[in-house]
């Protein structure tokens, strides 16, 4: 089951509305372009302390870690929770991580500790029951019935006017109420009103592609609407043998999902207000490329 740390309910929202642009001044060694510059976070500064310190302990459990605990979900005890951005998201999202994956090379972890109001993770077998929600719920993967994330609230609506229909087709029950329903029921497809508001969850698989399909074929997913995101490349400093770039690890997953659903279901501009799910995840993008430029084996070690 998730821990949901009641210090994370503490900790203020100032931090996150306080962006500043990417600068990232560890990061002139590197001659590439880097393609997480232009975000907009927070300041990392707390993190590169820690870097500089090494390894903290955790408060709650006493293991030493890097940054945060990757079993309890909170900062080290070097990383002061108040100095964490908190992240503000649309809707809340379920990690459901496969057991073999390391709990220590996982990138979900990054969306609890940022987000902890709005993330759950669970360790497979143990998945939440969805199946009196398939109306408001969908879950990100690829697949032949996958569809595009501004396709979701139309498929979401036809779930609910489906379920509407099977229901009043009780013919124990008299004409005139199964009209009813339908009538109080019923929203129309193109209606602006029915768009974005029917999805409240979206579910993400955390585990290697090659473990993916004992998750994707478990029963109680089977019947949640797939959806399929836009290509992208990773960032992701552990590729995964064989696989192309357009893999994401499971942070770029949830955030890139995050930046399309403002955009194509909110219909709203974006200004950046998820960029800070990428808090810890481009801090170590920049170590491991630099550590890599530099020839630095021992920057790569501290963060595996």
């Amino acid at each position: 089951m998730s821990l949901n740390p009641p210090i994370f309910l503490k900790r203020s929202e100032e931090n996150n509305s306080k962006f500043v642009e990417t600068k990232q001044s560890q990061t002139t060694s590197i001659a590439s372009e880097d393609p997480l510059k232009n975000l907009h976070l927070a300041s990392q500064e707390v993190l590169q302390k820690a870097q500089q310190s090494g390894r903290s302990k955790c408060l709650k459990c006493g293991g030493s870690r890097m940054f945060y605990c990757y079993t309890c979900y909170v900062p080290v005890e070097n990383v002061p929770i108040e100095q964490i951005p908190l992240v503000k998201l649309p809707l809340k999202i379920d990690i459901i991580k496969h057991p073999n994956e390391t709990d220590g090379k996982s990138t979900a972890i990054h969306a609890k500790l940022l987000a902890p109001e709005f993330v759950n993770i669970y360790t497979y077998p143990c998945i939440p029951e969805y199946e009196e929600k398939d109306h408001e719920v969908a879950l990100v993967f690829p697949g032949p019935q996958s569809i595009s994330i501004k396709d979701i609230s139309f498929h979401l609506q036809k779930r609910i006017q489906n379920n509407v229909r099977g229901k009043n087709d009780d013919p124990d029950k008299p004409s005139f109420k199964r009209k009813r329903a339908e009538e109080h029921e019923f929203c129309d497809l193109n209606d602006s009103k029915c768009k974005g508001a029917t999805l409240k969850k979206i579910v993400f698989i955390d585990s290697t592609w090659n473990q993916t399909n004992k998750i994707i074929t478990d029963e109680r997913l089977q019947g949640l609407l797939q959806v399929e995101l836009k290509t992208r490349k990773t960032c992701f400093w552990r590729h995964q043998k064989g696989k192309p770039d357009t893999f994401l690890s499971t942070i770029e997953a949830i955030y890139y999902f995050l930046v399309d659903y403002h955009t194509d279901i909110l219909k709203e501009k974006y200004r950046g207000q998820y960029d800070n799910l990428l808090f810890f995840y481009s801090f170590m993008y920049q170590l491991i490329k630099n550590a890599k430029c530099s020839g630095d084996k021992e920057t790569g070690k501290l963060i595996h």
